[in-house]
């Protein structure tokens, strides 16, 4: 039986999530409070299988981009994965859903196999790496200089569209989303100019004592100059500033401009994840 999670159905759910943490082959998005309080808050619409009156599976569903994620599916057993997919995609459609999103670590085969067979497509691997911001301190080319601060939503978008190749969210938002985002304190922009021109912006978020770089990008003309590198630099010294003692960066499968450099850079991989997505004809 396949019902909405209740309070009494948290401790089967701490257990399935805890049997998840024992290794990345199952791992994938889903809640991350690991005590019965914090689960009661975070749990939004979520589902649970049942078996015998246990816990055997769970999947969540919440808005996301320009659809809806999927915390898991989880479950002890394959099989029980595609009923929970196809239970989560029918409430998807009661909301009117149009687009599911997954996100499986790259290692876990069997989800991945359940997504695939429930028709999601990958849309790419992203990889997570992490380095102490120490050592990354590099000159900027000649002609090269990066300044702090939101240049405005017009030269923003315009760097943002030409910088990167295949995600396009940032370009629905408005001039007013993009200011709002921007002055929030833990969220730092760098813009790099060559001679005066902008050419590359790096978005740094701050918390917790750590820094993530959540975007960097060079439009495809000021490629190769160590231009990417620079604003890496930046972001190091940014973390460091501002009391960081750990930079996490990321990149798609298809860059691998960003990953050679993260590589040769000295960053470790923390982990890698595959998002999928499926489309859901909208309710007439």
């Amino acid at each position: 039986m396949i019902r909405p999670v209740a309070r009494k159905d948290l401790p089967g759910l701490l257990r399935l999530l805890r049997h998840m943490d024992q290794s990345p082959e199952r791992g994938v998005l889903a809640p991350e409070a690991r005590d019965l309080e914090g689960l009661a808050e975070e749990l939004e619409d979520g589902l649970v299988l049942l078996k015998e009156g246990e816990v055997a599976g769970y999947v969540g569903l919440y808005p996301f981009w320009d659809g809806a994620a999927l915390e898991g599916p989880l479950a002890y057993r394959e099989e029980d994965l595609p009923p929970l997919l196809e239970a989560a995609e029918g409430r998807a459609r009661e909301v009117e859903v149009e687009r599911l999103y997954a996100f499986p670590r790259e290692e876990n085969a069997t989800l991945r196999k359940a997504l695939e067979g429930a028709g999601f497509g990958l849309l790419h691997v992203t990889y997570f790496f992490v380095k102490r911001p120490e050592g990354l301190d590099y000159p900027a080319p000649e002609g090269v200089r990066v300044e702090e601060g939101f240049p405005g939503a017009g030269v923003y978008r315009e760097l943002y569209r030409e910088s990167e190749e295949s995600w396009a969210l940032r370009l629905r938002w408005t001039d007013e989303e993009l200011e709002e985002h921007f002055q929030d304190p833990a969220v730092h922009l760098l813009v790099a100019y060559l001679k005066g021109v902008p050419v590359g912006l790096a978005e740094v978020e701050l918390e917790g004592g750590e820094a993530s770089v959540a975007y960097i990008g060079v439009v495809p003309e000021a490629r190769g100059k160590g231009i990417g590198r620079t604003l890496l630099s930046e972001a190091a010294k940014l973390a460091r500033r501002k009391g960081a003692d750990l930079l996490r960066v990321r990149a798609h499968d298809h860059e691998k401009g960003a990953l050679d450099l993260y590589r040769g850079l000295g960053f470790s991989l923390e982990e890698a994840v595959a998002t999928y997505a499926k489309e859901l004809k909208a309710r007439r």
